[in-house]
């Protein structure tokens, strides 16, 4: 019998890309971009312009100007240039730019505000999403955790509720208090014991009902010490009828990452067990019950009539840096969150990236590719999805804070389900995994949902050959829609994929046909295929090791 032998492969060497350097390129895109975007928000050089004025005051162009101005960002992490002209770049699109042509059109500030806080949002979902693989859709949820804890305390609406607590006291005093706390601290380390127990030994079904059982005095103790609070402090309702200080904004900053963190667990506890579509359906739900709670709860959140004027932070220093650069004083406060967005969105960034080269990232991603394979590795499922969720959630969470200091108005409608989609088609449009597509993604589909549709409307309203039943205004959604469909056929990956990613979703483009160099040669001949090792070609052949 004879054995077909391979022929010799000839390999390829891929040499590896070189990109060419484009310093000069991203230099001279950033001038550009920098001039146009300064001319088209100062009304006093637009109207020198004659008819190029009135071209860059239309609203598609000037929304265009912000994309392609948002772009130099995009282009000094791209491409290949020298590190002093990415630094440049980078700190001149967004600390000098953009602020000095804020300073003539308030509304870029707080386009750019908005654009970094959904960027946030969407690094956030794209732990959950993305690196762990559970499919969230009432991540909205958490954002509002946030908003409403900043915003019932830094309102009116504190004063409202010390009123009601004081005119409705009960008999809750002192006693009150002391009893939640003994409560609280039992249950708590009853909650620690039990579960460090079960991790020592298998847990039954009375430590189960325990632990069930602490919770729920842990849940009774927390509320009595938190009403016990609100009557004691009700003599004070008269002076902060306007709110607390604003100097806490700083404290509350911690305190809503931890409340939105807490609800991510709390919300993660029950559903984890799911996965894919049913835990979609389960997240959607609870998501749009924190919204109706929000619109029941009128003692604290005012219902669907919101909550109004909140208060943001007052830095004196801050304030006359930037009175002193000429920036009126109705641009003070935006000033500082852009400031403030601008240095939390870092460090979410910061955060993403360790966690990403981390064990926890690690195992993240062990369980969005397998999760019973990374069950069997070791990978605790529970304790490692409820971090995915807790973590995600805080980033919601102080993002929502935020939020509301920015608007200075909420309501349960700035929290529905659109806002939690939106924030899923920017991890998908960008890239799942990917948190410099994410960034990407968030900011073109904000810029999209604010900017360009809208202006595209209103540019197109007193065209007479439009009917207005066809409007581009009326159809944003259809638009951006098909943009999504259109994104989803053509690039299914994102527009900035993460390579593991990308690689799995063209995993059959990658496959070469090499039959041609290996022992398929015989398919092309009509002969008989052998493998490497002896393969036989009867029933009772021995195998090829015991010839």
């Amino acid at each position: 019998m004879t054995v077909a032998t391979p022929p010799q492969a000839n390999p390829t060497v891929r040499r590896p890309v070189v990109k060419p350097d484009r310093t000069v390129w991203l230099m001279l895109f950033f001038i550009v971009t920098s001039v146009l975007l300064l001319v088209s928000h100062e009304p006093d050089v637009l109207r020198n312009l004659g008819p190029l004025g009135s071209v860059l005051r239309n609203k598609v162009v000037e929304a265009l100007v912000v994309s392609l101005f948002l772009a130099n960002v995009l282009f000094a992490y791209l491409w290949k240039a020298a590190n002093w002209a990415k630094l440049i770049v980078g700190v001149g699109s967004l600390l000098f730019v953009l602020p000095l042509a804020g300073q003539a059109d308030t509304s870029l500030l707080d386009l750019s505000i908005q654009v970094m806080i959904f960027a946030a949002l969407a690094l956030g979902l794209n732990i959950v999403v993305g690196l762990a693989g559970l499919l969230d859709l009432g991540y909205v949820a958490f954002f509002a955790v946030g908003a409403y804890t900043w915003s019932i305390f830094a309102s009116p609406r504190f004063g409202e509720v010390l009123k009601y607590y004081g005119s409705n006291p009960g008999t809750t005093g002192s006693g009150t208090l002391a009893l939640g706390l003994v409560l609280t601290a039992i249950t708590a380390g009853s909650m620690i014991y039990i579960r460090g127990l079960h991790g020592r030994v298998a847990p039954t079904r009375l430590s189960n009902l325990s632990f069930l059982l602490a919770g729920f005095g842990l849940l009774a103790g927390i509320l009595l010490v938190g009403r016990s609070i609100l009557v004691l402090a009700s003599g004070s309702a008269a002076a902060l009828a306007n709110g607390i200080n604003p100097g806490f904004f700083w404290l509350f900053l911690a305190l809503s990452i931890m409340a939105a963190a807490i609800v991510g667990v709390l919300i993660g506890l029950p559903v984890l067990k799911l996965k894919g579509d049913y835990l979609a359906i389960i997240t959607l739900g609870l998501g749009e019950v924190i919204r109706v709670l929000a619109n029941n709860l009128g003692l604290y959140t005012a219902g669907s009539q919101g909550i109004t004027p909140i208060e943001s932070a007052s830095v004196p220093w801050f304030n006359s840096l930037v009175g002193a650069l000429g920036f009126g004083q109705d641009q003070y406060y935006l000033l500082f969150l852009y400031v403030l967005v601008l240095i939390v969105i870092a460090v979410i960034l910061l955060v993403n990236v360790r966690l990403d080269k981390s064990r926890i990232g690690r195992a993240w991603i062990a369980i969005r590719d397998d999760e019973i394979a990374a069950q069997a590795m070791g990978v605790p499922l529970m304790q490692t999805k409820l971090i995915a969720f807790a973590t995600g959630a805080s980033f919601a969470g102080v993002m929502g804070m935020l939020f509301a200091a920015k608007q200075t108005f909420i309501s349960p409608e700035s929290f529905n389900l659109l806002q939690s989609i939106t924030v899923l088609s920017m991890v998908v449009l960008g890239g799942m995994g990917s948190f410099s597509g994410v960034i990407l993604g968030a900011a073109v589909v904000t810029l999209l949902n604010l900017r360009i549709l809208p202006g595209l409307g209103e540019a197109s309203a007193n065209v007479p050959w439009i009917p207005q039943e066809v409007n581009p205004a009326n159809f944003n959604r259809f638009i951006f829609g098909a943009i999504l469909v259109a994104m989803m056929l053509l690039r299914p990956e994102g527009l900035l994929p993460n390579k593991r990613v990308a690689r799995e979703l063209h995993h059959e483009d990658d496959q070469e046909d090499e039959s041609k160099d290996g022992n398929a040669s015989g398919l092309n001949q009509g002969g008989d295929v052998y493998s490497a090792g002896l393969a036989t070609i009867k029933e009772d052949d021995k195998p090829g090791g015991n010839r």
